[in-house]
């Protein structure tokens, strides 16, 4: 096992990730440590490393973590050490602001973000406050469960937002989207997929994860749907997506970071149509989707790679290569991962 903290670090923005050996981080107050087993490369390490997404440089990115708790800070109790634990994006919030005490944590005023404003999961080590781990079942692979802690967790929470509607178009067919369409499935909703223009082999992996129709984002889909839900960071889908959906249809925008949206006339609006943003995610988010994707059998698509691989990665999901998700793996100890 390493005896220092090997890591991916985001020295200036826009540049490659560069290898940095650290000592062990110790945790604080209310903080552990964890040995990371699988992180995965979620599009918003992408807006971080862009400066899309402010961060506090230098970082280490990644937040989507799955680790083996090493070591307990002062006051931290019931999270015995080995045990399995995810590291999401929320990493604190500052638990006084009025959003914090509505319930609504994942809209507060002064958030700690992992992999933005404290260092995240490419590494070998990270520290975590406590309160924000979340716990993995059983059922659920290292591998395949890190993309769950993003894709997965933001995906859900724009599912919901989406409302009961059964016909569902999903704008973008990534990480999220095909993680997100197993549980929609699950539920017995009618799945619309949409990809970049010409991108057969995406529409084809969008029809094997059960969409009854996967076509061009120029297209229009043969019936009008209930809810549309935007996984890409393109802007001029919202009214594209707004002319697909019917009336009283809602347009979920579910990244962090999208294009500028460009004028479109009020009548694509009109008729109680509606556009909601999607902000992050609270606790219970991720527990309840945690739950579910064991309970549906939810199963990420996934890439595997070295650590110091993670430019290769990060290149690859820019370009639009991968199927499903990347995950970095680190030399953690665990070789029954196997690796790209």
């Amino acid at each position: 096992m390493s005896a220092t903290n090997v890591v991916m670090q985001l020295d200036t923005i826009g540049a490659a990730l560069r290898r940095v050996e650290r000592p062990i981080p110790e945790p604080g107050p209310g903080e552990l440590r964890v040995r990371v087993v699988a992180c995965g490369v979620c599009r918003t390490d992408l807006h971080v490393i862009d400066g899309e997404v402010p961060a506090m440089l230098p970082i280490v990115p990644g937040h989507e973590i799955v680790g083996r708790v090493e070591a307990l800070g002062q006051g931290v109790s019931g999270i015995p050490i080995g045990d399995r634990i995810g590291i999401p994006w929320l990493g604190a919030t500052c638990g006084v602001c009025p959003f914090c005490r509505a319930g609504q944590e994942n809209l507060c005023d002064h958030p700690v973000f992992t992999g933005a404003t404290r260092d995240g999961g490419y590494a070998t080590h990270v520290v975590a406050d406590a309160r924000f781990c979340l716990p993995i079942p059983e059922g659920l692979g290292d591998v395949e469960v890190a993309p769950l802690l993003c894709a997965g967790l933001i995906g859900y929470r724009a599912l919901r937002m989406a409302g009961e509607g059964k016909r569902i178009g999903f704008y973008g067919f990534g990480a999220s989207a095909h993680i997100i369409a197993q549980v929609a499935r699950w539920q017995g909703r009618e799945l619309y997929a949409f990809t970049r223009p010409g991108d057969t082999t995406g529409q084809d992996f969008a029809r094997s994860l059960g969409c009854v129709w996967a076509g061009g984002s120029d297209q229009t889909p043969p019936v009008a749907l209930d809810a549309a839900i935007i996984f890409a960071a393109v802007g001029p889908l919202v009214p594209v997506a707004l002319g697909a959906v019917r009336k009283g249809g809602r347009v979920v925008c579910a990244g962090i970071h999208m294009s500028d949206i460009p004028s479109f006339p009020y009548a694509a609006l009109w008729g109680e149509r509606s556009i909601m943003s999607v902000a992050n995610l609270t606790r219970s988010d991720g527990r309840e989707f945690l739950a579910i994707a064991d309970r549906s059998g939810v199963r990420a698509t996934v890439t595997t790679f070295t650590l110091d691989r993670a430019n290769e990665a990060i290149d690859k999901l820019k370009r639009g290569e991968l199927e499903g998700a990347a995950v970095l793996v680190p030399p953690t100890g665990y070789p029954s991962i196997p690796v790209a």
